[in-house]
């Protein structure tokens, strides 16, 4: 085995098989925060539009009442529940709550920090995010 066998490079490092539910937790908190601000910054542009009058507003507001603009904004339903029940999940954590109590580092290491309860709140989170935007989507295609 040469050494050149353990660098996997991006493909490694966004495996998620390799790492388990806590990577997949941190890539999609940090994949929801650069949705949600490409969102804030959209949503500035569009507000913006208010200034061209109420003519300019309509035609601009009419680009968002597609199938296309419902299906963007159930996306950053999901990005916005998911983002803020994972982050109280970390913030949580970093508190000290849920993550159990210390124990001497024996090999192998089993941190403490990875138990159930935090296991737990990132599916919750993705089931929360997943059912808010089931519901997004029944709101404005209205079913």
């Amino acid at each position: 085995m040469t050494q050149d066998e353990h660098k996997e490079g991006i493909k490694g490092m966004v495996n998620p098989g390799r790492y388990g539910i806590e990577r997949v937790a941190y890539w999609l908190m940090r994949l929801s925060g650069l949705g949600l601000l490409a969102y804030f910054i959209g949503h500035i542009y569009e507000t913006s539009n208010i200034l061209r009058g109420q003519v300019g507003w309509t035609e601009f507001l009419e680009l968002t009442q597609t199938t296309e603009g419902h299906a963007i904004l159930a996306i950053v339903i999901a990005m916005c529940v998911f983002h803020t029940v994972n982050g109280i999940r970390v913030m949580l954590g970093h508190g000290g709550i849920g993550v159990g109590k210390p124990a001497r580092p024996d090999y192998p290491y089993d941190p403490a920090s990875q138990n159930y309860r935090h296991k737990i709140g990132i599916y919750s989170a993705i089931v929360l995010a997943a059912v808010a935007m089931m519901y997004g989507l029944a709101v404005m295609f209205g079913e």
